[in-house]
């Protein structure tokens, strides 16, 4: 390791307020729920999406008591994998759990990165080729990575703008379109084919993508002011204030678009929503409020998630290569971070990024959950029904999911299935030698002593 560069990570105690860490969660649940995941639920559930919305929110109220309990009791610029680690220990289900954490947390970047390449083609007349959203989309990622390489305050101050125009945006959007809708009644008696049970969970549970983006406050920890207080706080300001516009937005597609339209047009939704509504304005706001929402989710997805690998990798459960590149380990957590998401957004379409990343979310809330009732509950002074009771929820929509992916597109869940087991036994290697290295190190610095 060269003396010449500070290898070490860099946490700014105190740098983020409230009213900033509100923003980076809400960044990343607004711009992945509202504009994307509208046309993939209907196309589930049928008009009942609205409804598998606030299934979600429910859910994700559940589990949101863990993270709360946990990030009161050990704040952590870590997040989600020193929560992991206070659980289970340097053992491989924390570096599986975190891992999987990271993978979604990186997809929901490249879900965004796509999101905004759809919308913003909407000026254009859409994207025929095929070609020009992965390329706004890649576009958009850079962009984030050297507002990223600014530091904490240019990134929560071009948070909170972003945040404040595009919940002000939809929120009008939202009011207008109900207001004008020639019928504010969803006929909710005709899900048509696509509504039975299987298919509403399997709604809901791309629905708690639309929430999951909660769990970026945890990874700001210690570096928010007043963390034991705040954190919490901010997790229950950022999940309310989305089950409002959420709902609110849902209403207004619903009552502007047939159930047809609105799959039809299932990456940009309310768009194609504003359309009939407002004309050609309609459709110029609503394409500016995505353009910022998912530009605004890019953003604080970065933020957070390069910060939860410099983390494993300080705890050594993850490995680590320098590659020459100069600087922390922070800044290159966040160079791999973006590779990785530039990738997914030049390779996948929305919908399978999507299930990709709510199969692994699933699975590590589960984790967390478990790791609260089997070994933290006494420490973190938790109930025992409220983990249990989301652990339950989350096997429900789990299982609705990977059921209507089976019936729909397997391939899907087979590379899931496949990408875990890699995982598992990567990780499981990797953790063998370590432990192996650390024998051996001890082994020669007790025969030097002696």
């Amino acid at each position: 390791m060269s003396s010449k560069h500070d290898r070490t990570t860099s946490y700014q105690e105190g740098s983020l307020t409230l009213p900033g860490t509100v923003m980076l969660g809400t960044g990343v649940m607004i711009g992945a729920g509202i504009f994307a995941l509208t046309g993939q639920m209907a196309q589930m559930t049928g008009v009942l999406f609205p409804l598998a919305f606030l299934a979600a929110a429910v859910i994700v109220g559940f589990s949101a008591y863990s993270y709360i309990k946990i990030s009161n009791a050990y704040p952590s610029a870590g997040g989600i994998g020193m929560y992991l680690h206070k659980a289970y220990g340097n053992r491989l289900p924390t570096a599986f759990n975190a891992l999987l954490m990271y993978f979604s947390m990186v997809i929901a970047q490249s879900f965004l990165a796509r999101t905004f390449g759809s919308y913003t083609m909407q000026l254009f007349g859409g994207d025929e080729s095929g070609r020009m959203v992965p390329i706004l989309g890649v576009s958009l990622i850079l962009a984030a990575f050297l507002i990223n390489l600014l530091g904490n305050r240019m990134i929560q101050g071009v948070a909170s703008v972003i945040g404040i125009l595009k919940i002000g945006g939809i929120l009008v959007f939202g009011l207008v379109g109900i207001w004008i809708a020639d019928n504010l009644s969803v006929d909710f008696s005709n899900p048509g084919e696509a509504g039975v049970v299987g298919n509403f969970l399997g709604a809901t549970a791309l629905g708690i993508l639309a929430f999951k983006g909660f769990t970026t406050i945890t990874n700001s920890g210690s570096e928010v002011i007043d963390p034991k207080r705040n954190v919490g706080r901010a997790i229950v300001i950022s999940i309310a204030s989305c089950v409002v516009l959420y709902t609110l937005v849902g209403f207004a597609v619903a009552s502007n678009l047939s159930l047809a339209e609105i799959i039809k047009t299932q990456d940009y939704s309310l768009a194609a929503a504003a359309r009939p509504a407002l004309g050609d304005y309609g459709v110029w706001f609503t394409v500016a409020i995505a353009m910022m929402a998912t530009a605004g989710g890019i953003l604080a997805s970065i933020f957070a998630v390069s910060r939860m690998l410099a983390m494993l990798t300080e705890m050594k459960l993850v490995p680590h290569r320098h590659f020459g590149m100069p600087g922390s380990i922070q800044k290159h957590t966040l160079v791999y971070t973006v590779v990785l998401g530039l990738v997914l957004t030049a390779f996948f379409d929305l919908s399978r990024i999507a299930a990709l990343g709510i199969v692994f979310y699933l699975i590590m809330d589960i984790a967390i959950h478990w790791g609260v009732l089997r070994y933290l509950r006494e420490d973190v002074k938790a109930n025992l029904w409220v983990p249990a009771m989301a652990i339950l929820l989350d096997l429900l929509v789990l299982g609705g999911f990977v059921w209507v992916k089976l019936n729909t597109d397997p391939l899907v869940i087979g590379v899931a299935v496949v990408s875990m087991v890699v995982i598992a036994v990567a990780e499981q290697v990797f953790l063998k030698r370590a432990a192996e290295a650390g024998e051996t190190g001890r082994e020669e610095s007790h025969a030097h002593h002696h």
